[in-house]
């Protein structure tokens, strides 16, 4: 029999997870939570709600945006459909937005959260390669205090990240990229699914002479966590954007990765797309500095 807690405070909630240990976890939106319970994936003693989080005088922005001069911070405790929708987000965080907007469907969307979409570190998910693409970092609190989590060293295994144990992400920060432009393309194989066989994030800002200042790419579903080159990147950064460039880009992440084979596409399929999606999502981005130049 599971026992369901409702802590009203972070503190609380921390407590309680440090008390009980691995037989705890964390729920919030619990579309995740619930259906690996009634598929018999996890059998916690204890389901550590985290709704009531809502009333913590200590935790303001759980369910909010803000915008800073420097970052875009996302409360945890946002829901997708709000992150999709939220005219700060869909300002400073495009790629992000958009994601989240393909995550399930309106329901799902409508009770899961960002923050628990990120800790549950689904491989076939659309936010976490968007995170790590824009070098997001994530606020997390636990029974130890306080940390700040790179996205790129949260995710290290299917549904395993970097949280310790009674660890509540508590918000998102996306440094602020005035200039750039960022994409999120995913390819869906099967169609009664939105889970993507393969999902492809980018990041390009130019200068005014179209010499690259920033660049990234981020791959998931292909692997257990996104899969990212910074070595491929960094080669390219100083080098005057050309179609050249997207394609020595693409065709290194497609030799590189080796991709998972399961339902959704077999390795050799899931490895044209690399080459196919990281092309069409970095032309995108391309043409939309491209645009901005010549405004």
């Amino acid at each position: 029999m599971v026992v369901l807690a409702r802590p009203q405070t972070l503190a609380e909630a921390c407590t309680l997870a440090a008390e009980r240990g691995d037989d705890a976890k964390f729920v919030s939106g619990g579309t995740a939570v619930v259906l690996m319970l009634t598929q018999g994936l996890i059998a916690p003693e204890t389901l550590i709600s985290l709704d009531g989080l809502r009333g913590d005088a200590a935790l303001p922005g759980w369910t909010a945006a803000e915008g800073t001069p420097g970052e875009l911070v996302i409360g945890g405790g946002m829901t997708l459909a709000d992150v999709a929708r939220d005219p700060l987000v869909r300002d400073l965080a495009p790629s992000l937005a958009h994601a989240a907007s393909m995550v399930g469907n309106v329901r799902i969307r409508n009770v899961a959260t960002l923050g628990g979409n990120v800790a549950e570190a689904d491989y076939a998910s659309d936010p976490p390669c968007v995170l790590v693409s824009l070098g997001a970092e994530l606020d997390v609190v636990g029974p130890e205090g306080r940390r700040t989590i790179p996205a790129r060293e949260m995710f290290l295994d299917f549904y395993t990240t970097a949280l310790a144990t009674g660890e509540v992400l508590t918000a998102i920060r996306v440094p602020r990229h005035p200039r750039a432009s960022a994409d999120y393309l995913k390819f869906c194989s099967v169609s009664a699914e939105d889970r993507p066989c393969v999902g492809v994030a980018t990041v390009l800002e130019l200068t005014g002479d179209g010499e690259v200042v920033a660049l990234d790419a981020a791959i998931g579903a292909v692997g257990s966590v996104p899969q990212r080159f910074e070595d491929v990147l960094s080669d390219e950064v100083g080098r005057v954007w050309s179609a050249e460039i997207a394609s020595r880009v693409a065709q290194e992440y497609a030799r590189r990765i080796t991709p998972m084979d399961d339902a959704r596409g077999s390795r050799a399929y899931r490895g044209r797309l690399i080459d196919v999606l990281v092309r069409r999502s970095l032309a995108t981005v391309a043409r939309e500095q491209e645009a901005r130049r010549g405004a």
